[in-house]
């Protein structure tokens, strides 16, 4: 299985981390007879050779030698070895260098035997490997339906009706058999687990095959597989990338994987999946429950919808005595803002109960809000409010408590002096005063509590506006200030001594806010709108827009920003001419550009059509297109993005705003 691995000059094949010369130990390693061994060679081949699914020349050099070692049966683990010449067959190789999925196709006829092979971890990775890889779709289609006949190892059987899923998406011109096999095995006396196995595969592939009553059926199989579920086999327990991600994974991740797959299948039938997590947040099992905690989040994150049922089901589980069950729901709460206002009570409740858990404290660094507490914060509830008083009375104010802060609105206002004195006490010399002092300014700026303007002229003048983070903490010091207004006119010294600085637009936006003479701050403005930096140009016409018609010079400049090849100039540039001429003739066309070319965009130009009334009629439609979409607009596949929520939460809103009850 090693012949001629001498004779590649590895040294002159390259992977992920420089030079390939340790591969052939990584390849001997996966034949060792030491379990740990070998799964520290395995993490080496993920971890370098196929580093994130990368493919490199050294990558297809190990071709022939996986496949050596896949066909010796005394190799121990060689399921593990077929699924990474999957993974490599599916990636794009290296240029210069034929396809991956070329060279292993190569050798798919090796994956027939597999199949029938007599350690179950082959069998289980050989119908995938087969269906990817064989072009014989006839072969294919008969050997997934022998293995169905005589197989008898229930992890292997849901490998195979997995299989003949990919088989039918794969290959639809060949589909009806398979389609047929799945069909038959979704019903009684299979198990529950291969009944489920054989819904989702049908929901990917052929939906018009799903029972009528799909959601009740699956819940009841579910449990059914729940009652039955075991165990599976100990595995040798290493420090390894392999071995870390293993731990991580659910304690039933055949299971999780059975839902998630019927789950993704589902897509936009929202109200099904909604019903779906219902049943999986009222199951008897935790583990069951656990898993749809996970699930729901990419359903949230992805869809819009009534989400209030599944919400204050979650919300019932942070009483779970599993601690993974509860901080799971907590974990997704936190993430929900506003929507998860269902499970305020809960979080309440558990806060008033469990007094540690409002803080985490670490052994380094400082600490932050415990989840449940950032949770009920950021939902809005008031009854934060008392909770993070406490938490600011202690000696150390969390990182993170002002950015909870600013979603309490208005009921926050009692924190201010606390904040204030928090502040106050942000060391300057500190290497974390970004981390610090950022958050406690953007709260005191939300809340506008203008008494704080001596800690922060300490805090600015101990970390002037030159280059590097001081530079942020500056910008935020000044920020708050002008927000402030002439509340803050002892400051103007120190702001006018900033106009020549990285901050020079937010001190003259700052200087605006407190004296409002536009004299001393437009030049500095129109200095900066033509700086090289496209940042600083952008924050030049950020604060021109507040100005309003004071900015009429400012015109000619802000109407050629406007044809900028960058979107984010475009939109400042827009902005401004609105607030500054109130003329929509050049406003239009940029933000509707901007709203088909980057969602993210969508939030500032609904905020904009607001503001601009009927003069933004041009762009309804786009308004009321938003509103009919059930996709959040930022959504991506999976549901990943922990702030989209809030995003698409707030988007819709201003949409609402904008074309009110037309």
């Amino acid at each position: 299985m090693f012949t001629g691995i001498d004779e590649v000059d590895w040294a002159s094949l390259r992977h992920a981390y420089g030079s390939a010369e340790d591969v052939p130990a990584l390849l001997r390693g996966l034949a060792s007879a030491d379990p740990a061994e070998r799964e520290i060679a395995l993490d080496g081949m993920y971890g370098s050779v196929h580093h994130q699914g990368n493919v490199y020349d050294s990558t297809l050099a190990c071709v022939p030698f996986l496949f050596g070692l896949m066909a010796r049966a005394e190799v121990p683990d060689r399921g593990g070895i077929v699924e990474l010449l999957v993974s490599i067959g599916e990636e794009c190789a290296a240029p210069g260098h034929a396809p991956a999925d070329t060279v292993v196709r190569a050798g798919a006829e090796a994956f027939v035997a597999l199949a029938g092979d007599p350690d179950a971890g082959v069998r289980r990775a050989a119908p995938g490997a087969l269906v990817r890889f064989l072009d014989e779709p006839a072969r294919v289609l008969d050997v997934l339906r022998q293995r169905l006949t005589v197989e008898r190892d229930g992890r292997v059987l849901l490998a195979v009706t997995e299989g003949l899923g990919q088989f039918v998406r794969r290959h639809p011109g060949h589909a009806a058999a398979a389609v047929d096999l799945l069909t038959a095995q979704s019903a009684p006396p299979y198990h529950p687990g291969l009944r489920l196995a054989a819904l989702g595969q049908l929901a990917l592939g052929a939906p018009d095959r799903l029972p009528a009553d799909l959601v009740p059926t699956v819940v009841r199989l579910l449990r059914d597989r729940s009652e039955q579920r075991r165990g599976g086999p100990d595995r040798a327990e290493t420090d390894t990338l392999v071995g870390r991600i293993r731990r991580l994974r659910p304690s039933d991740e055949e299971g999780s994987h059975l839902l998630r797959t019927l789950h993704t299948a589902l897509g936009g039938r929202v109200t099904d999946r909604t019903a779906l997590l219902s049943g999986q947040l009222t199951s008897p099992d935790p583990i069951d429950r656990c898993n749809a905690v996970w699930m729901s989040a990419a359903l949230f994150r992805e869809w819009r919808a009534d989400h209030s049922e599944p919400v204050a089901l979650i919300g019932a589980q942070l009483w779970a005595e599993q601690d993974q069950l509860r901080d799971a729901s907590v974990s997704v709460l936190s993430e929900l803002f506003e929507l998860a206002a269902p499970a305020a009570d809960d979080l309440a409740a558990l806060l008033t109960e469990r007094p540690g858990l409002r803080v985490n404290r670490w052994e380094r660094g400082a600490p932050t809000l415990g989840g449940p507490l950032k949770a009920l914060a950021r939902s809005g509830d008031p009854r934060a409010v008392p909770l993070l008083a406490e938490v600011l009375a202690g000696p150390v104010v969390p990182d993170d408590l002002g950015h909870v802060i600013v979603h309490l609105g208005g009921s926050a206002a009692p924190l201010a002096p606390a904040l204030r004195r928090g502040l106050g006490r942000v060391a300057l010399d500190s290497p974390d005063v970004t981390d610090r002092a950022v958050p406690l300014l953007s709260a005191l700026r939300a809340l506008g509590h203008s008494e704080a303007v001596g800690e922060v002229l300490r805090l600015l003048r101990g970390t002037p506006g030159g280059p590097g983070p001081r530079e942020a903490v500056a910008a935020h010091a000044v920020r708050t200030l002008g927000s402030f207004g002439p509340a803050a006119r002892v400051a103007v010294p120190d702001l006018r001594g900033l106009l020549n600085t990285g901050c020079a637009a937010v001190a003259a936006g700052a200087l605006w806010s407190v004296e409002g003479d536009a004299s001393a701050v437009l030049p500095v403005l129109l200095r900066e709108l033509t700086h090289e930096q496209s940042g600083r140009r952008r924050a030049a016409a950020a604060e021109l827009a507040r100005l309003g018609p004071e900015a009429r010079p400012a015109l000619p400049a802000l109407r050629r920003m406007t044809g900028s090849d960058r979107l984010r100039e475009r939109m400042s540039a827009a902005y401004a001419l609105w607030h500054n001429a109130g003329d929509p003739e050049p406003v239009l066309p940029v933000l509707r550009s901007a709203w088909t070319e980057n969602p993210r965009t969508r939030g500032t130009t609904a905020a904009l059509l607001t503001e601009m009334g009927p003069a933004g009629a041009p762009l309804w439609d786009l308004v009321t297109t938003e509103l009919a979409s059930p996709r959040r607009h930022t959504a991506r596949a999976g549901g990943y993005g922990n702030h989209d929520i809030l995003k698409d939460e707030r988007l819709l809103r201003r949409c609402h705003e904008v074309v009110g009850d037309r």
